[in-house]
């Protein structure tokens, strides 16, 4: 299962085709092609989905889901937390870039 956490987008690429997200301390690079110009902004908060981002989310609501999301890790082992955090690589529908 592909769960979609709120990440931070960190930084924008200079063509705006991509961001680097910070999901939970974890970075990554997601595409924005499936969003509208000029509509992501460093500091939103988004939803990703087989390494697109999908949408933006309101703060207030990303930073509830991120608690929630904590209290959840809490209760997993140490390795079970890093699989949960990590797992979105491994979607298997993700597409892969070369």
């Amino acid at each position: 299962m592909c769960l979609s956490i709120p990440s931070k987008v960190v930084k924008i690429s200079e063509d705006k085709s991509t961001c680097t997200v910070d999901t939970m301390g974890v970075q990554r690079e997601a595409s924005l092609m499936m969003m509208g110009d000029d509509e992501v902004k460093i500091g939103d908060y988004v939803l990703l989905h087989i390494g697109f981002v999908m949408n933006k989310i309101d703060e207030k609501e990303a930073l509830a889901s991120i608690e929630t999301y904590k209290e959840i890790l809490e209760l997993m082992d140490e390795e079970e937390r890093r699989e949960a955090i990590l797992e979105d690589d491994r979607c298997e529908n993700r597409i892969k870039s070369d």
